[in-house]
């Protein structure tokens, strides 16, 4: 045979792989069918109503009958809801900073292995996190009490005057018991973080002749991006959220804190007290999206600083 005859001939086409028809396996939903079950009908379900609810006007002419976003509008003009927006905000912005501060000094010195009894250290201080909110909300005030309490105590034993719950101090004093509260939780955060950070930095930023300015400056600090990240989310939505505190503690100050303190107080008050389900729906969602609003901000500009 020769070689022309050869290269004349024509190369079969190659075979088409044969594709075969792949049936759906749904049985991962079996696994995954109960969690959405329960998350539709504890979070979409109310989510859904609420705003349905605040489409609705329950008015004396008609009715319940359908105003649209109408109590919207209303709350956006409504005095006493932005006081107690701005409120949480000015808590917000001095409290959260100050907690976060605390804890991360904290975890920074239980992690440095300097720090003497560091375990019973690290014990102590997430230990108030275990006390039920009730319970430390009612121990403070008891301490915060001029007339009964460990201030009082003070008061009459060096005459000095202190009153916690006077005027804009009573904010302050909230604050310091959602501290005292939190600060052991996002401690725990944040050591955590630290623990997962491979010794070999260390020993090559020693044998650099790093002091430990620069092993926090330049391996600790970016470990912690991301849990600082998630640490102030979870502090803004507990801002936003503020209820407990204040409402316990206004028996005590029934002039100072009133109903519509936070936004969550007033919508509780709008909702239980007032019979106005369906403002009180308004305020709910409204404040739902401005945490969304803040939080994601947050989670953006966090994952931005970590691609750099």
């Amino acid at each position: 045979m020769t070689m022309a005859s050869a290269t004349a001939r024509t190369v079969p086409p190659s075979r088409q792989p044969v594709r075969r028809k792949t049936r759906k396996d749904w049985r991962g939903w079996i696994f995954v069918g109960p969690f959405m079950a329960v998350f539709a009908l504890v979070f979409i379900a109310p989510l859904v109503y609420a705003i349905y609810l605040s489409t609705y006007r329950n008015q004396l002419i008609g009715g319940n009958s359908f105003v649209g976003l109408d109590n919207y509008t209303q709350l956006f003009q409504d005095a006493a809801f932005w006081h107690a927006l701005l409120r949480v905000l000015l808590f917000l912005v001095v409290q959260v900073p100050i907690m976060l501060g605390l804890a991360l000094a904290a975890a920074m010195a239980i992690d440095s292995a300097r720090l003497y009894g560091a375990n019973l250290f690290r014990i102590v201080l997430f230990l108030p996190y275990a006390v039920p909110a009730v319970v430390a909300v009612l121990m403070w005030g008891f301490m915060y009490g001029d007339q009964f309490g460990l201030v009082g105590q003070l008061n009459e034993a060096l005459g000095t005057g202190l009153n916690p719950f006077a005027g804009n101090w009573t904010l302050v004093s909230i604050g310091n018991i959602v501290t005292w509260s939190f600060v052991g939780y996002n401690m725990l955060i944040f050591y955590t973080t630290l623990k997962t950070i491979p010794t070999e930095l260390y020993e090559a930023a020693e044998l650099d002749g790093a002091g430990q300015f620069w092993i926090i400056r330049a391996i600790k600090w970016p470990a912690l991006r991301g849990s600082m990240v998630i640490a102030t989310i979870f502090s803004i939505i507990g801002s936003f959220q503020l209820f407990n505190e204040p409402n316990i503690l206004r028996p005590l100050l029934p002039n100072v804190i009133t109903t519509d303190y936070t936004p969550n107080m007033y919508a509780y008050t709008l909702a239980f007290s007032g019979q106005q389900q369906n403002y009180a729906a308004t305020v709910a969602i409204v404040m739902g999206v401005v945490t969304a609003v803040i939080a994601y901000v947050v989670q953006l500009r966090g994952s931005r600083n970590e691609e750099r």
